[in-house]
């Protein structure tokens, strides 16, 4: 029984820090402005065709 409650307390622990990464990453995406999205997609598809 000691197990199982152990085994739902670390899952429970990894979904919460999950959700706090995929939110941290999605506040980070939000701050950029298109332009700077569209400049960033620029430089990757210009490393892309290098690396070819």
């Amino acid at each position: 029984m000691k197990l199982w409650k152990l085994l739902g307390i670390a899952a429970f622990a990894g979904v919460a820090a999950s959700g706090v990464v995929m939110a941290r990453n999605q506040r980070r995406r939000a701050a950029y402005t298109p332009d700077q999205i569209r400049e960033r997609l620029h430089e990757r598809l210009a490393e892309a065709s290098r690396s070819e």
